[in-house]
Order: C-alpha cells, then structure tokens, then sequence
C-alpha cells in the first residue's frame, strides 16, 4: 500500500461508489419483460457496511436509474443514492455542499470515462482493476480486485486501515 494512498486516504469522510464495473461486474442483465437485475459480491456489501459503522459517509452516483440499486443501497446503509445523473462532477459539488466538505475529504471509486472527472478532483481517486486503461492511468491508485470481485471492500478497508479502523473492526469478529 502506497504511502501517498493512505495519506490521501486518512483525510476521507464521504467514499463515493459508482455501481456498474464497480459494484457490479459492469454486465447489464435484462429479462424478457424488460426488467433488469444486478448481482452484487457480499464481500463489498459488508466492507462498505463497516466503513459506514466506522464514521465514514457513503454515497452512490449513478448514470443509470434501477430499483435494484435503490434497494442494494438501502439494504447497506448507504446515506446518499443518486440515479440517473450523468454529470457525475455536478451531483459531487451538490453533495459537497449538502454536507459541508471539500474535495480532500471524499473518496471516489469508479471504473469508466464518466467516472474520470470526479476521480481526478477528489483526494483520493480510484480506479478497480477491470477499469478503462485511461481511467486507471489518471487514478491515485487502483485496486487489485476487479469490479464486482471485492474491489469496494478493497477500497473500503483501505481507508478503514489509513484512519485507524481497520484493526477494531475485524477483531469483533474473533
């Protein structure tokens, strides 16, 4: 783990996911009544579950608009879903204002083009494995783990760990 990431990472409040390639395997799925579904890792869902109990903020931007996402969102605890918005930078500078941050403080995973300008502008900027090449070339980092495989839970304890967390929350578990 680079330096440079944890010290990026220390400073997070709010850790931003894009769902498609990231929470996602990055497929679409549709059924012949054209309904859609998604499927999520567990791994991810749990990490983000302990960033939150950790005092960190969550959100998803989305372009794309599912109850699937609604209901993944709710299911976890995230506090701030928004679907449907393809300017993503704008829905970052709303968000930011709502909760009294800056740039610094937020954390951004993604995978795709329109990922790339919030990952440029936040503190920490990532990319997952199975991201674009031009995505993973201008993020801070990107993770070992590809889209849908644990690549949020990678992201999730790498900030958990810079900001001390880590250690306490897995040892509830033993």
């Amino acid at each position: 783990m680079s330096t440079d990431l944890l010290q990026r990472a220390r400073a997070v409040k709010l850790a931003i996911f894009d769902v498609d390639g990231v929470l996602t395997d990055g497929k679409l799925y549709f059924l012949t009544d054209g309904s859609e579904f998604k499927t999520f890792n567990t791994l991810d869902g749990h990490g983000i579950k302990m960033l939150i109990a950790s005092g960190v903020s969550t959100a998803i931007i989305s372009g794309r608009t599912t109850p699937v996402v609604e209901r993944r969102a709710q299911n976890l605890g995230i506090q701030h879903l928004y679907q449907g918005r393809e300017d993503k930078l704008v829905v970052l500078d709303e968000l930011l204002a709502q909760l009294d941050l800056d740039y610094t403080q937020v954390a951004y995973l993604g995978d795709d083009l329109p990922d790339l300008p919030v990952i440029r502008r936040v503190g920490l900027g990532m990319a997952v494995a199975s991201a674009d090449a031009f995505v993973r070339q201008h993020a801070h980092g990107v993770t070992l783990a590809r889209g849908g495989e644990g690549a949020a839970r990678e992201f999730c304890e790498l900030i958990m760990r810079a900001q001390g967390s880590l250690d306490r929350a897995q040892a509830a578990y033993l």
